[in-house]
This record gives C-alpha cells, structure tokens and sequence, in this order.
C-alpha cells in the first residue's frame, strides 16, 4: 500500500475517533430532560392491574383529584440505625444536634445518573416516623435483636429502619422505605440492595405487639385486618385470623420466616416471598400474581405509588381497608394510616422507578464447571426452558392456580400459559391481590435468593427439587404456618424424579445464573 494512502486511512481513524469521543462528551454535557409520565393517569390505571380471582372485588383506586390533593412527600435525609453496643460513641448525642435538610431537589438534577442517585436516597427513605413497624425504643433494646436474630452490615448497622431529623433535636425512628422489605443482608454482612429481602418484619411485629403497651387485642386485631382482611372472599380466612387472640395473632405473624412478609393485600395465612427487583425492568408483570401489568416507566411508578401504600384506600366492592368505618374515604390527607395521607411527587416516583431499573445481581461466585453445563443441557432435556426461557429465564407469562378457571376474556389481553403448576393456591384466591393466576418467576439469581416457591416454604434450591417434600410427613424448611409441624410442599414437581447425580448437576447449573 503506498504510504501516503495509508497516512490518509490513518488521519480518517484518528478523524473518526476524535468524532466519536466529542460526541459521547457532548452526550454525556447535554443535559437529562426526561418526559415524566403523569402517575395517577386515567387510562393507563384503568389497565395497570389485571381484575381479581373475584372480579367484582377488583380494586377501585382513588380518583385523580382525591390522589393530587394529598400532600407531597418531603424527603429529608436519614440516617443509620446500628445496633445495641455498634453504635459510635457519640452518635446519638451528634444525630440531636443535626438539622433537618430535604435532600430531594428535582431541580438539581442534570444528568441520569444524577436521577438515579436520588432514586437511592428515595429507596431508602422511611414514609413512617411514628413507629408504624419499630420504635426508638425498640431498635435500641438489645431483646428486639435477639429474639428476631436480626441481619446486621458489617458496621453493625440495622439497615432496615432509619432515623429521620425532621426538627433540629428531634430524632425520629422511620419505618415503611422500599428498602425496609428489599434489603438484604448475606451472612458475611454484605448488603444487596434490590435483592430479596430478609427483614424479620413478621417476627418484628409480633415481638413489637407483645412489648408495646399501646397494642391491646383490639387495636390488635384492627391493624390485622386493615392488613389482610378480604370479606369479599367466601369464608374469608384472614378475616377470620383478624377476629383471633393477640396471642394467635402473635403466632401467626412469627411463623413467617425472613424471606417473606405479610405486606398489606396479602396474607399472614398464604405469605408471599419478598420479589427480587434486580432485573424488574424486563418483567411483564408485577407482584406474585401478576396483579400488576408492567408495559412501561409509568407503569412502575404507579405501582409504586399504589403499594406505597395508597391501595389501602381502594375500594374493594365497597370495603376500603383504610377507609372510615371500612366504607368512606378520610378527606385527602387526613387518613391516619401510614402512607394514606401523602404521596411521592411525580419526580421523585420517575426517580425511583431510575433507581430500581439501574439495579444491578452481585458477582456470582458460582462460575461454570463441566457439572453446571451437563446440568444446562437437562434443563432443557426435562423441559425447564418452557416456563423459564433464556436469556430471562421466565416466559414472563400467568399460571393458573389450581381452582380457577381462566376467563376466555383475558385469552386474548393477558399472557397466559394454560398450565398449574399446583402450588398452594390460597395466595392467588384468598387474599386482596389474588388474580388467580402466578407469574412465572425468574430464576437469574437464585443463587443469591430464598426461602423458594411464591410462599418461601422451601428454604433451599436443594429442598426444592428433593421428592420428599410431598409427602404429609415432611418438614418445610421454610414457611409451614403457626402450629403445623409436618405437611407435604405439593406443586412444581418438575425435577423430582432425577437421580441424584442429575440433581446435582442441575442445581449446579441453577446456581451460575
């Protein structure tokens, strides 16, 4: 090649470079205008929720003007909860000393990044300052640790709960941020933020009503069924629980392992496991049953917005768990349940919705091996990848329950894979979310996740796939209920009947996604 068009060739890629790089710097100084979707929209929230199991039942939210009359939520910055004899010297009498500063500004926000970091703030931002799940009294009592052997950081942080300064000497202990349920604390004290779970929120609860002079059994029972109750259900079992003992009531809530939570809609009776956010942008549907259609940004803030915690004030055929007397709404921030007397602004709803979408699995130590790929090829000789399809590993479609008949209706507007896979329906029939359906889940990250099955019965991948958990003489490993000692896992049989060797390489496999 003559030298001087190999001089050329090279001036154009040198030419082409420098292009290319003063673009991304000029992409990266363009300021980010991002178009917020508008959360309580009409139209769109006519369709974000698929009807209920009973579909007269389905959720009729609050109206537009009732949803922006209701003050916004101020963001002020919090600040660590540690542990009985973790905490710094000093820190307590330096926190009364602090002033509060909202950290939450939209106006300050350039770039995407710059959103996305304040989604965090929001993530982790407490609704509750009046002792909603803990107390002041309870974070700082040693007996609180002990009884729900609560996960601690490495720092002896409690990181489920924060202090909040809302007035300069007054310190607050806040509860209810989405981070109280999706935090994670691995054995070595690493936190995954995103991850599922493993508060013992259930376990906190209880150990709470047994210590607080201000729960006697009515009060008691009324938070329970404000919780769960669901009367428009047949012989409705959380309604049931609701009329129970404190005591029972107590056991009730402690025999949810962490892993689960008992979140309002949903049951202390059929528990669902905490989801796993890691990974939710490219999920069709939301919540355990797919209550909730996921098609776009907006459709993860209204989500938000509703379970933070604005279905309280629904209608269910006339019954409004948070409503006065369970049948009218409280004036537009005057509702005394937490979380029912203020919202996110739009801002920091796109803020969060960044945040969650930007969440990222922990490096898997479980790297492939010659097992992990023989296990790769039954997984799809035994037919996993139907339901659990590459490179997602969920079809992203509805099982129904066993006991529900599909409407031939939502054949043709839902994603529905016309197989029951058998698990415990009672989630997806009896409770304030049950669609009658289960999303298939995804399996990325199982390695990192547990108790498994949408009720966390099943404490490992390895008890999962054992047979003998069908038998009514088994011991789950996870959830098993108040009272009960042995009882078979029935459902999602897949696998069961792998020699041993198969087993192995299969979980070896699972474990690398």
């Amino acid at each position: 090649m003559p030298v001087f068009l190999l001089l050329a060739g090279l001036g154009a890629v040198v030419v082409s470079a420098t292009t290319r790089l003063g673009g991304e710097r000029a992409r990266r100084a363009l300021p980010y205008a991002p178009v917020i979707p508008r959360t309580w929209d009409s139209t769109a929230l006519a369709a974000a929720e698929l009807p209920l199991a009973t579909p007269s039942a389905s959720p009729r939210h609050v109206s537009a003007a009732y949803y922006y009359q209701l003050p916004e939520r101020v963001a002020y910055k919090d600040y660590p909860v540690y542990a009985p004899g973790r905490e710094p010297k000093g820190y307590w009498e330096w926190l009364q000393k602090q002033a509060p500063q909202v950290v939450f500004d939209a106006a300050k926000l350039h770039t995407e990044a710059d959103w996305i970091k304040a989604g965090e703030l929001l993530f982790d931002m407490p609704i509750d300052v009046d002792g909603a799940v803990l107390s002041e009294a309870d974070v700082r009592n040693p007996a609180l640790y002990a009884a729900t052997k609560m996960p601690l950081t490495k720092d002896g942080i409690m990181p489920y709960a924060r202090y909040v300064v809302t007035e300069k000497g007054k310190v607050l202990l806040g509860n209810l941020s989405c981070g109280m349920c999706h935090t994670r604390v691995e054995k070595n004290g690493v936190v995954l933020k995103g991850a599922q779970g493993n508060f013992p929120g259930d376990r906190a609860t209880a150990w709470a009503i047994r210590h607080a002079p201000s729960f006697p059994e009515p009060a008691v029972q009324f938070v329970t069924g404000i919780l769960f109750d669901a009367p428009f259900v047949k012989d409705d079992p959380n309604s049931q629980l609701s009329h129970r003992s404190k005591e029972e009531i107590c056991q009730a809530f402690e025999a949810l392992p962490p892993g689960t939570l008992g979140r309002q809609g949903t049951s202390i009776l059929f528990p669902p496991t905490v989801p796993d956010l890691v990974g939710v942008k490219d999920r069709t549907y939301l919540d355990h049953g797919g209550l909730a259609r996921h098609r776009s940004i907006g459709d993860m803030m209204r989500y938000i917005a509703i379970n933070q915690a604005l279905d309280f004030m629904a209608s269910y055929d006339g019954y409004i768990p948070a409503g006065i007397g369970h049948k009218t709404l409280a004036l537009p921030g005057k509702a005394t349940f937490s979380g029912t007397f203020d919202r996110y602004s739009e801002a920091q709803l796109f803020a969060l919705a960044k945040y969650v979408y930007s969440l990222t699995p922990p490096a898997n130590p479980n790297q492939p091996t010659a097992l992990s790929r023989r296990g790769s090829q039954l997984f799809i000789k035994e037919g996993c990848v139907s339901c659990h399809t590459p490179p997602l590993y969920t079809n992203n479609m509805l099982t129904p329950a066993d006991g529900f008949e599909v409407p031939e209706e939502h054949r043709k507007k839902y994603d529905i894979f016309e197989i029951s896979i058998g698990t415990d329906p009672g989630y997806a029939l009896k409770t304030r979310r049950g669609t009658g359906y289960y999303k298939v889940p995804s399996l990325k990250g199982v390695w990192y996740r547990g108790p498994f099955l949408h009720d966390g019965s099943l404490a490992t991948l390895g008890d999962v796939l054992d047979p003998k958990r069908l038998r009514a003489d088994y011991v789950p490993t996870g959830f098993k209920g108040a009272g009960v000692t042995t009882k078979a896992v029935p459902g999602h049989e897949f696998g069961l009947e792998l020699t041993s060797p198969d087993r192995d390489a299969l979980l070896a496999f699972l474990k690398t996604l």
